[in-house]
């Protein structure tokens, strides 16, 4: 039988580092995790802008965020939500924001660059929206760098003939250069997808008749988790992980090279 691994990005792949400013209270912090956080709440959506976020810190650190993504016609994807709610509705509550800036996202940086001078993959930047309150409640900046095995287990996967995936809600362009830096077809990445666009892809491989392990370490790879013939939760990023991810894993790793040891 074919076989093939589904690998999630930030936390599995990539040691992340992340930057949430709250703008109602302008406090910034780097010990929570964005996912847990919008689980916590009933009508949190976690959006990811596709754009290079680099080119901020030359415009107006005052300039609407809201006005930002609507005159230059910037693209995003809903990564992760705890409410339904569909794109077109979300970019009206975004056009119409008129609290946060681009400060809110600029202002991460610097501590980003302190946490990880020598970045290997930027993610980006993301805006966590409160569905129900109609506001940018959170802006997100993350990047981050390989993990240590990394390259010599996808190398190593790559000679037993498995067949690897990435499926990840960072934004896209950072999917397609991870890709490239661990040299996996570009057409097997897949960047910025919802937890059900996940799983959505486990299913595919299945029914291509593969049989297919996931790998992640973050609630929106839930779905994907129950889906997959084999799942391993990865904990080398060292943060809390949910219980929900817990009970639906079938292997627990502290790190990514000991997937190898997993008979699938």
């Amino acid at each position: 039988m074919k076989k093939a691994i589904v690998f999630d990005n930030s936390g599995t792949l990539l040691e992340r580092y992340r930057v949430i400013k709250d703008i109602a209270n302008n406090s910034i912090f780097t010990d929570v995790n964005s996912l847990d956080l919008i689980d916590s709440n009933s009508s949190l959506a976690l959006v990811v802008l596709q754009m290079n976020a680099s080119v901020l810190s030359s415009l107006n650190q005052d300039y609407l965020i809201s006005n930002l993504i609507r005159d230059n016609d910037i693209e995003f994807d809903v990564s992760f939500t705890t409410k339904d709610i569909s794109k077109s509705e979300l970019k009206e509550i975004i056009y119409n924001e008129k609290i946060a800036t681009i400060k809110d996202i600029t202002d991460g940086f610097d501590t980003l660059h302190e946490k990880i001078p020598q970045m290997e993959l930027c993610n980006g930047s993301a805006l966590i929206i409160d569905i129900d309150k109609k506001v940018i409640s959170y802006t997100i900046t993350s990047a981050g760098r390989l993990f240590p095995e990394v390259l010599s287990t996808v190398e190593e996967l790559k000679n037993r003939g498995i067949e690897l995936f990435i499926a990840s809600g960072d934004r896209k362009g950072a999917i397609s250069r991870l890709a490239c830096m661990l040299n996996i077809n570009e057409n097997n990445a897949f960047g910025t997808v919802s937890t059900a666009q996940k799983c959505e892809i486990v299913s595919d491989l299945q029914s291509k008749g593969y049989k297919v392990m996931m790998v992640g370490d973050g609630l929106n790879d839930l779905l994907a988790f129950k889906k997959a013939d084999v799942s391993v939760l990865t904990l080398e990023q060292k943060e809390e992980v949910s219980p929900k991810l817990y009970n639906k894993t079938d292997f627990v790793v502290e790190d990514i090279s000991q997937i190898l040891d997993i008979t699938f």
